[in-house]
């Protein structure tokens, strides 16, 4: 994945706390105070591996904040004011380190590496050797696979009131990847209601790296509602087409008289059900928008809700974004924050990225990273009310 940024302006008020795929969490005493009293996890303690997993709390001057566990770098919650003032937790998370375990977690909040998205059967070739991964999707790798950044324990390089610097080695084979790659990932929470998301890498050997966020937002509150009342912008002419398997054709198809046309801000619910087939595959939005070249002050994509008339800019310099409408969710566990179903279609993600599979296609924008190349990059979501 070539130089990218990932920067993010939020109103937010957060409370809760997470870890993911191995072992309990540790609040630190320093930043308890500064947690929302409201919190359903501060009572999460432990260590993972050995290394301790802490809860940190983001704030800015005008009470925004943000909590984050170094457990898969995860945003736990994210309270933003609706058009009331009402503090609206805005993202899907659990209250218990067990339910971030179970097989199958959906990667709440958590960073992804080291290939965000599916790579197809899980092989790829660099420098004439192939490579091949965990098969954690069907018969492909999804998310870096069985092990990826989400549940690993990251180390805390700094960690104040406005900023949460992260760090993680990723070892040469670490998920049949080659090289080790060093990872910096900076949260920052500043005065204008940025939260920005930072990511650094550098690598020993050539490898790919493509990494995210798979925060689910509901702009409703994480309390079950179902998104498809949410009014959604992407400025993007073409999507990938994906296979069966989510894999992407290697096509760019126009969505002009599709379903996939979000140039017009329109309800997520509106084609969301339409006799298409690439919707079949998915079963509703799962794809890789191209996104059109836009100047950096100018949204990628704009979400918003008629309900409490929060609305959700997303900026990147990455040329894609996921667009997920939460297909996968099913409700089957009340395990969500205070108790709450997360049923069918009841969150959206918009992770910004390089193309799926793109080691397997020459003609996507690439994904490898070299010894002696940094891979940066940045993604801003900007929260404010709907005018």
């Amino acid at each position: 994945m070539k130089n990218k940024s990932v920067q993010i302006i939020m109103s937010l008020v957060i409370a809760t706390a997470i870890t993911a795929c191995g072992g309990p969490s540790k609040q630190t005493a320093e930043n308890t105070d500064t947690i929302a009293a409201d919190s359903a996890t501060t009572n999460i303690k432990g260590t993972v591996d050995g290394k301790e997993v802490s809860l940190y709390t983001l704030k800015n001057s005008k009470g925004v904040s943000v909590v984050i566990t170094n457990y898969g770098g995860r945003v736990v919650s994210l309270n933003v004011p609706d058009k009331d003032g009402k503090l609206t937790d805005v993202v899907l998370g659990y209250d218990s380190l067990k339910s971030y375990q179970k097989k199958g977690e959906p990667y709440f909040g958590a960073l992804i590496g080291r290939y965000g998205n599916r790579i197809a059967k899980g092989k790829f070739t660099l420098d004439g050797k192939q490579y091949q991964l965990d098969i954690n999707d069907g018969v492909n790798t999804l998310h870096g696979g069985f092990k990826g950044f989400f549940c690993q324990v990251w180390d805390v390089k700094k960690a104040d009131d406005k900023t949460l610097e992260l760090s993680y080695i990723s070892k040469d084979g670490e998920g049949g990847y080659p090289g080790t790659l060093t990872v910096d990932v900076a949260y920052e929470l500043t005065d204008d209601n940025e939260l920005k998301i930072a990511y650094k890498a550098t690598t020993d050997k050539a490898t790919v790296v493509n990494l995210t966020n798979h925060a689910y937002f509901n702009l409703n509150g994480h309390t079950g509602a179902a998104i498809t009342n949410h009014q959604l912008y992407i400025n993007a002419d073409k999507f990938t087409p994906v296979d069966n398997t989510l894999i992407p054709t290697g096509e760019l198809d126009a969505v002009k008289g599709t379903p996939f046309d979000f140039t017009t801000a329109k309800a997520i619910g509106k084609d969301i059900e339409a006799d298409n087939e690439q919707l079949k595959f998915g079963k509703g939005y799962d794809h890789n928008f191209v996104l059109n070249k836009t100047a950096a002050d100018k949204p990628v994509a704009t979400v918003s809700s008629p309900v409490t008339g929060i609305s959700m800019d997303v900026y990147t310099t990455e040329p894609g974004l996921q667009f997920y409408s939460g297909n996968f969710l099913t409700g089957a566990d009340k395990d969500g924050k205070g108790g709450v179903a997360y049923p069918h279609r009841s969150a959206l993600c918009l992770e910004t990225q390089h193309f799926p599979d793109s080691p397997n296609e020459p003609s996507f924008p690439s994904t490898v990273l070299k010894q002696g190349q940094e891979y940066k990059t940045t993604t801003t979501y900007k929260f404010s009310i709907a005018k």
